[in-house]
């Protein structure tokens, strides 16, 4: 087994990592509710994926049009040789892969079989991270089934289509061979593919679902409500900070590029930064650091990390983080104010993070890396180091990834709400807590707390049964 399949099994503990966070951010009445909706976002999500999603996103990846360089050393799975696109121009525009479905390609035993079967457990550990980020913005009201359906369609086809554009040889990678667009759109380890997509998912859901009940008063003000157990919180945001070494390495080691050690380097750099900056901010502003936000600018500057973390200088990650750290204490004060209830921030952390994080790239990017990056000559180079065009590239596929995953989002969830009447449960189960009425067994059975009926206002609890 190649040495390098290693740093992708620590990707896995990233879905232990968000169950504690998520869960220890909401009450104790959900916890096994949302404990479960991370177990079953990576096992839906990978079932779909291999099914078809796999096929979609890197079908391609052995074509004649695959854009070199942009999926590390797995360009040499020739078996995955057929991308459906258009010429345009008298260029190719890739758009779907349509070879691997339910991992077949190559004979079983073969080189070639074992490159597509190591290609998948690469991809789909992505895929399951995207899949599980709109589970924490929708915490506390989200029903079981709608998550399911959800999820199985985000590893089967939202995901891997855009998975395709940026990193199986599509029409984004190709901006920079096909108009001169810079290298075309880069992403070394997924602020867009994997982050901005999830967290726009995630805001496409919030906004068919609603505050939870009790979050605002009668005039539209927020109340503050919080979390059961904020050490559960903290460990989760230290498994995701370690976890987040393989999730970003993994692509150094995958394409034997030697930026391993820079990349987790940058990956360090940016998260302590982040950190910081948003326990400065909220200290300057309130007076006091808020372990929640604090954990929440430490992921929003590991999501900013991912795209850039093999092409900065360890100062220029550092910069990266830190903006993101305040940007995510921003965020999550804003949308609360504007009426989007997003328990753990994810909105914020991988939505505005990941957006942040693609605009990094094009600025900070240092031109010591990336030498023929999807078939364009010469290193990545950033706006302060004198491709501008880069820039332009990197936020044509952002305008794309928030276009795609919110469109999606939205259809998906009104489709979902028309086949099973609503997204969310009864305000009878919101009140009382899904972890019983939903899973079947309390994740606390020795004590349980909720919100009295009395406590809601009347104008929330109809509004609520409308959805």
């Amino acid at each position: 087994m190649q040495i390098w399949i290693v740093p992708c099994f620590l990707i896995l503990l990233m879905q232990a990592g968000f169950a504690l966070f998520e869960t220890g951010m909401c009450r104790s009445k959900n916890s096994a509710h949302t404990m479960s909706m991370t177990l079953l976002a990576y096992a839906l999500g990978v079932t779909a994926f291999w099914v078809c999603g796999y096929a979609l996103m890197c079908g391609g990846a052995g074509s004649r049009h695959h854009a070199v360089g942009s999926w590390g050393n797995f360009s040499d799975i020739l078996v995955l040789k057929t991308l459906f696109g258009v010429r345009i121009g008298g260029h190719w525009w890739g758009l779907v892969g349509a070879r691997g479905f339910f991992l077949t390609g190559g004979a079983p035993g073969s080189a070639e079989h074992d490159l597509v079967l190591t290609g998948f457990l690469f991809m789909m550990l992505f895929m399951s991270v995207a899949a599980t980020i709109p589970t924490g913005a929708m915490v506390e009201r989200w029903r079981f089934k709608s998550f399911c359906i959800f999820t199985l369609l985000v590893g089967a086809v939202i995901f891997p289509l855009y998975g395709c554009w940026m990193w199986g040889g599509g029409w984004l990678a190709a901006l920079g061979k096909n108009l001169r667009i810079g290298h075309g759109a880069v992403d070394y380890a997924g602020s867009s593919v994997v982050h901005l997509l999830g967290g726009t998912l995630a805001l496409a859901g919030v906004l068919q679902l609603g505050p939870r009940v009790g979050k605002y008063d009668e005039d539209g003000n927020p109340r503050p409500i919080f979390g059961h157990n904020v050490p559960m919180t903290l460990l989760g945001t230290m498994l995701l900070a370690f976890a987040w070494f393989g999730f970003n390495t993994s692509q150094s080691f995958a394409a034997a590029d030697g930026r391993a050690g820079a990349v987790a380097v940058n990956t360090a750099m940016s998260s302590v930064a982040g950190a910081l900056s948003a326990a400065m901010f909220m200290v300057l502003v309130y007076g006091k650091p808020d372990p929640s936000v604090m954990c929440n600018g430490m992921l929003s500057a590991l999501v900013a990390s991912c795209a850039s973390c093999a092409y900065v200088e360890p100062w220029a990650a550092f910069l990266i983080g830190a903006v993101a750290g305040v940007l995510a204490a921003m965020g999550v004060l804003f949308l609360e104010r504007r009426g989007i209830d997003d328990p753990v921030g994810a909105i914020s952390v991988h939505g505005i993070g990941g957006l942040w994080g693609m605009f990094a790239l094009g600025l900070f990017a240092n031109g010591t890396f990336g030498e023929g990056t999807h078939g364009v000559d010469g290193p990545v180079r950033g706006l302060f180091y004198g491709d501008a065009k880069q820039l332009l590239a990197q936020l044509i596929a952002a305008v794309v990834c928030i276009v795609w995953a919110f469109g999606t989002g939205a259809l998906v969830f009104r489709l979902i709400r028309l086949w099973l009447g609503s997204n969310r449960v009864p305000i009878e189960v919101e009140i009382a807590g899904l972890d019983i009425p939903e899973m079947g067994a309390p994740g606390y059975p020795e004590f349980t707390t909720h919100l009295a009926p009395e406590q809601v206002p009347l104008s929330q609890t109809l509004t609520q049964r409308r959805r």
